[in-house]
């Protein structure tokens, strides 16, 4: 169970550093004007982050890799709402909501459906 949460965490960390990558361009002119030194600095960074997070899933569910691809996304999809809406003011409408909420019924079908 602690790797199941770690890989959580891992996602998340991944997801958000994602976010500031490709979304620091909106908020600080220096990512705007620096993009490929942006890329490889983060770029590393987050794949370390994803290898790790996936390995962690696949050994909490056996050896399988689709667990950590969905789980993985889903978590993404989370990360994003909340950090766009806290740091860019983008609400969060029915359509995003509903997706949302699907997010979640992913993770569980992932989490539970054995």
């Amino acid at each position: 169970m602690n790797k199941l949460i770690l890989a959580f965490l891992l996602f998340f960390l991944g997801q958000s550093a994602i976010w500031f990558q490709t979304n620091g361009q909106f908020l600080w002119p220096v990512f705007r004007k620096n993009q490929i030194l942006v890329s490889i600095i983060g770029g590393t960074l987050i794949s370390y982050l994803f290898i790790t997070a996936t390995r962690f899933i696949a050994e909490y569910n056996n050896g399988l890799v689709w667990p950590g691809r969905f789980i993985g996304f889903s978590v993404g999809m989370v990360a994003f709402a909340i950090m766009t809406s806290f740091f860019l003011g983008e609400g969060i409408n029915t359509k995003t909501l509903i997706s949302l909420i699907l997010s979640f019924v992913l993770i569980a079908v992932q989490l539970f459906w054995k």
